[in-house]
Protein backbone atom coordinates (compact mmCIF):
# COMPACT_ATOMS: atom_id res chain seq x y z
CA UNK A 1 0.00 0.00 0.00
CA UNK A 2 1.56 3.64 -0.62
CA UNK A 3 0.86 6.63 1.53
CA UNK A 4 -1.42 8.78 -0.55
CA UNK A 5 -0.23 12.05 1.76
CA UNK A 6 3.23 11.00 2.74
CA UNK A 7 6.64 12.29 1.15
CA UNK A 8 9.11 9.89 -0.80
CA UNK A 9 11.88 11.25 1.16
CA UNK A 10 15.35 10.76 -1.05
CA UNK A 11 13.20 10.67 -3.99
CA UNK A 12 11.32 13.71 -3.29
CA UNK A 13 14.49 15.46 -2.78
CA UNK A 14 15.51 14.58 -6.28
CA UNK A 15 12.65 15.79 -7.60
CA UNK A 16 12.77 19.00 -6.28
CA UNK A 17 16.64 19.10 -7.86
CA UNK A 18 14.97 18.00 -11.10
CA UNK A 19 11.92 20.57 -11.05
CA UNK A 20 14.54 23.08 -10.08
CA UNK A 21 16.83 22.41 -13.07
CA UNK A 22 13.56 23.10 -15.35
CA UNK A 23 13.15 26.22 -13.42
CA UNK A 24 16.56 27.40 -13.55
CA UNK A 25 16.09 27.39 -17.21
CA UNK A 26 13.29 29.11 -17.63
CA UNK A 27 14.85 31.43 -15.58
CA UNK A 28 17.51 31.80 -18.04
CA UNK A 29 14.99 32.52 -20.54
CA UNK A 30 13.88 35.26 -18.66
CA UNK A 31 17.41 37.67 -18.10
CA UNK A 32 17.55 37.30 -21.81
CA UNK A 33 14.64 39.89 -21.93
CA UNK A 34 15.21 43.18 -22.12
CA UNK A 35 14.66 44.76 -18.51
CA UNK A 36 12.36 46.61 -19.16
CA UNK A 37 9.80 44.03 -20.94
CA UNK A 38 9.80 41.93 -18.47
CA UNK A 39 6.41 40.98 -16.23
CA UNK A 40 5.98 41.22 -12.70
CA UNK A 41 5.82 37.40 -12.08
CA UNK A 42 6.44 34.94 -15.66
CA UNK A 43 3.50 33.15 -16.75
CA UNK A 44 2.13 30.06 -14.55
CA UNK A 45 -1.06 27.83 -14.60
CA UNK A 46 -2.44 26.75 -11.14
CA UNK A 47 -3.80 23.29 -11.04
CA UNK A 48 -6.39 22.54 -8.43
CA UNK A 49 -8.56 19.01 -8.56
CA UNK A 50 -10.25 16.45 -6.66
CA UNK A 51 -8.19 14.18 -5.25
CA UNK A 52 -8.11 11.43 -8.31
CA UNK A 53 -9.57 13.46 -10.69
CA UNK A 54 -6.15 13.14 -12.54
CA UNK A 55 -4.56 16.78 -11.77
CA UNK A 56 -1.02 15.43 -11.01
CA UNK A 57 -0.78 13.43 -14.40
CA UNK A 58 -2.41 16.88 -16.31
CA UNK A 59 0.17 19.21 -14.82
CA UNK A 60 3.00 16.57 -15.34
CA UNK A 61 1.83 16.65 -18.92
CA UNK A 62 1.80 20.19 -19.16
CA UNK A 63 5.25 20.39 -18.11
CA UNK A 64 6.37 17.88 -20.17
CA UNK A 65 4.70 20.24 -23.07
CA UNK A 66 5.62 23.37 -22.23
CA UNK A 67 9.09 22.63 -20.76
CA UNK A 68 8.31 24.42 -17.74
CA UNK A 69 9.32 23.31 -14.03
CA UNK A 70 6.14 21.63 -12.29
CA UNK A 71 5.77 22.19 -8.59
CA UNK A 72 3.65 19.84 -6.69
CA UNK A 73 1.95 20.16 -2.86
CA UNK A 74 4.88 17.98 -1.95
CA UNK A 75 7.57 19.63 -3.46
CA UNK A 76 6.53 22.95 -2.23
CA UNK A 77 6.19 21.67 1.32
CA UNK A 78 9.63 20.31 1.11
CA UNK A 79 11.22 23.84 -0.37
CA UNK A 80 9.44 25.83 2.06
CA UNK A 81 10.44 23.82 4.89
CA UNK A 82 14.33 23.95 3.48
CA UNK A 83 16.55 26.69 4.36
CA UNK A 84 18.96 26.30 1.91
CA UNK A 85 16.38 25.46 -1.05
CA UNK A 86 14.88 29.32 -0.20
CA UNK A 87 18.39 30.55 0.21
CA UNK A 88 19.28 29.74 -3.17
CA UNK A 89 16.08 31.50 -4.52
CA UNK A 90 16.47 34.58 -2.86
CA UNK A 91 19.96 34.64 -3.80
CA UNK A 92 19.14 34.76 -7.39
CA UNK A 93 17.10 37.98 -7.01
CA UNK A 94 18.42 41.22 -8.43
CA UNK A 95 17.66 44.52 -6.42
CA UNK A 96 14.81 45.00 -9.02
CA UNK A 97 13.60 41.17 -7.89
CA UNK A 98 14.08 42.26 -4.23
CA UNK A 99 11.98 45.21 -4.31
CA UNK A 100 9.41 44.07 -6.12
CA UNK A 101 9.67 40.84 -4.12
CA UNK A 102 8.91 42.85 -0.55
CA UNK A 103 5.90 44.80 -1.99
CA UNK A 104 3.96 41.48 -3.60
CA UNK A 105 4.66 39.84 -0.05
CA UNK A 106 2.55 43.11 1.26
CA UNK A 107 0.13 43.75 -1.47
CA UNK A 108 -0.34 40.40 -3.94
CA UNK A 109 -1.12 38.33 -0.42
CA UNK A 110 -4.75 38.69 1.19
CA UNK A 111 -4.73 40.73 3.78
CA UNK A 112 -7.31 38.49 5.75
CA UNK A 113 -5.21 35.56 5.72
CA UNK A 114 -4.24 33.41 8.85
CA UNK A 115 -0.71 33.75 9.54
CA UNK A 116 1.73 31.43 10.58
CA UNK A 117 5.29 30.35 10.23
CA UNK A 118 4.73 27.73 7.32
CA UNK A 119 2.26 29.71 5.12
CA UNK A 120 4.56 32.68 5.51
CA UNK A 121 7.74 30.77 4.06
CA UNK A 122 5.25 28.81 1.16
CA UNK A 123 4.38 32.26 -0.01
CA UNK A 124 7.86 33.39 -0.08
CA UNK A 125 8.42 30.27 -1.74
CA UNK A 126 5.89 30.84 -4.73
CA UNK A 127 6.32 33.80 -5.06
CA UNK A 128 10.17 33.85 -5.66
CA UNK A 129 9.47 31.12 -8.41
CA UNK A 130 6.80 32.98 -10.12
CA UNK A 131 8.84 36.09 -10.07
CA UNK A 132 11.56 34.01 -11.89
CA UNK A 133 10.51 31.43 -14.30
CA UNK A 134 7.45 29.82 -15.77
CA UNK A 135 6.14 26.86 -14.07
CA UNK A 136 2.98 24.80 -13.48
CA UNK A 137 2.06 24.70 -9.53
CA UNK A 138 -0.48 21.94 -8.08
CA UNK A 139 -2.23 22.24 -5.21
CA UNK A 140 -1.10 24.23 -2.43
CA UNK A 141 -3.64 27.07 -2.77
CA UNK A 142 -1.12 29.01 -5.17
CA UNK A 143 -4.25 30.16 -7.40
CA UNK A 144 -4.84 32.69 -4.29
CA UNK A 145 -1.27 33.48 -3.16
CA UNK A 146 -0.26 34.43 -6.50
CA UNK A 147 -1.57 38.03 -8.56
CA UNK A 148 -5.29 37.43 -9.67
CA UNK A 149 -4.92 39.58 -13.11
CA UNK A 150 -2.51 37.03 -14.09
CA UNK A 151 -1.63 33.20 -14.97
CA UNK A 152 -4.27 30.88 -15.53
CA UNK A 153 -6.06 28.43 -12.59
CA UNK A 154 -8.02 25.60 -13.93
CA UNK A 155 -10.08 23.23 -11.54
CA UNK A 156 -9.97 19.45 -12.31
CA UNK A 157 -13.25 17.50 -11.21
CA UNK A 158 -14.61 13.88 -11.87
CA UNK A 159 -17.36 12.17 -10.49
CA UNK A 160 -16.66 9.89 -7.61
CA UNK A 161 -16.87 6.88 -8.63
CA UNK A 162 -14.39 7.17 -10.96
CA UNK A 163 -12.25 8.99 -8.88
CA UNK A 164 -12.15 5.99 -6.06
CA UNK A 165 -11.11 3.75 -9.14
CA UNK A 166 -8.47 5.70 -10.07
CA UNK A 167 -7.33 6.67 -6.52
CA UNK A 168 -7.38 3.42 -5.14
CA UNK A 169 -5.58 2.05 -8.76
CA UNK A 170 -2.76 4.82 -7.87
CA UNK A 171 -2.10 3.89 -3.85
CA UNK A 172 -3.18 0.68 -3.66
CA UNK A 173 -6.34 0.58 -1.25
CA UNK A 174 -9.53 -1.21 -1.04
CA UNK A 175 -12.65 1.26 -2.53
CA UNK A 176 -13.10 1.81 1.50
CA UNK A 177 -9.90 2.84 2.55
CA UNK A 178 -9.59 4.83 -0.73
CA UNK A 179 -12.96 6.80 0.54
CA UNK A 180 -11.83 7.09 3.58
CA UNK A 181 -8.47 9.02 2.70
CA UNK A 182 -10.25 11.30 -0.37
CA UNK A 183 -12.73 12.40 2.56
CA UNK A 184 -9.98 12.92 4.62
CA UNK A 185 -8.26 14.89 1.34
CA UNK A 186 -10.55 17.05 0.78
CA UNK A 187 -11.20 18.11 3.83
CA UNK A 188 -7.92 18.75 4.55
CA UNK A 189 -7.71 20.92 1.43
CA UNK A 190 -11.22 22.94 1.40
CA UNK A 191 -9.98 23.92 5.24
CA UNK A 192 -6.37 25.19 4.45
CA UNK A 193 -7.67 27.39 1.73
CA UNK A 194 -10.82 28.12 3.81
CA UNK A 195 -8.50 29.20 6.57
CA UNK A 196 -5.81 31.10 4.70
CA UNK A 197 -7.89 33.10 1.99
CA UNK A 198 -11.63 32.73 3.20
CA UNK A 199 -12.83 31.32 0.05
CA UNK A 200 -14.91 27.64 -0.93
CA UNK A 201 -12.24 25.66 -2.70
CA UNK A 202 -14.68 24.13 -4.71
CA UNK A 203 -16.42 28.00 -6.08
CA UNK A 204 -16.10 27.77 -9.73
CA UNK A 205 -15.75 31.08 -9.57
CA UNK A 206 -12.32 31.18 -8.08
CA UNK A 207 -11.37 29.21 -11.24
CA UNK A 208 -10.54 30.25 -15.41
CA UNK A 209 -11.61 26.80 -16.40
CA UNK A 210 -12.91 23.89 -15.00
CA UNK A 211 -12.90 20.00 -16.37
CA UNK A 212 -14.64 17.49 -15.70
CA UNK A 213 -12.38 14.50 -16.50
CA UNK A 214 -15.14 12.23 -17.21
CA UNK A 215 -15.62 14.07 -20.71
CA UNK A 216 -12.32 14.05 -21.73
CA UNK A 217 -8.37 12.32 -21.79
CA UNK A 218 -5.61 13.76 -20.02
CA UNK A 219 -3.48 15.10 -23.77
CA UNK A 220 -7.49 16.56 -24.45
CA UNK A 221 -7.50 17.95 -21.20
CA UNK A 222 -4.29 19.67 -21.91
CA UNK A 223 -5.22 20.67 -25.05
CA UNK A 224 -8.06 23.01 -23.38
CA UNK A 225 -5.69 24.32 -20.94
CA UNK A 226 -3.31 25.35 -23.44
CA UNK A 227 -6.13 26.57 -25.62
CA UNK A 228 -7.61 28.53 -23.02
CA UNK A 229 -4.21 30.13 -21.77
CA UNK A 230 -3.45 31.62 -25.02
CA UNK A 231 -7.08 33.12 -25.15
CA UNK A 232 -6.40 34.61 -21.76
CA UNK A 233 -3.20 36.01 -22.56
CA UNK A 234 -4.95 37.66 -25.44
CA UNK A 235 -7.32 39.34 -23.62
CA UNK A 236 -4.73 40.99 -21.39
CA UNK A 237 -7.58 42.21 -18.99
CA UNK A 238 -6.39 45.60 -17.20
CA UNK A 239 -4.31 45.24 -13.97
CA UNK A 240 -6.20 45.73 -11.12
CA UNK A 241 -5.32 48.28 -8.14
CA UNK A 242 -3.16 46.55 -5.87
CA UNK A 243 -4.16 46.62 -2.50
CA UNK A 244 -2.11 48.16 0.82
Amino acid sequence: MTNPTGSGGGASAKAVERQMRNWEIARAQRLAQAQASRPDVEDFICISRLAGAGGQEIATRLGERLGWAVFDKELLRLMADDDATREQLYASMDERDLGWFEEALRSFTDPTFVRNDYFHRLTRTVISLARQGHAVFLGRAVGWILPRHLGLRVRVVAALETRLRAFAARHQLTEAQAREAMARLEHDRALFVQTHFRVAIEDPLQYDLVLNMDRFSVDAAVDLILAARESARRAVPAKPRRRG
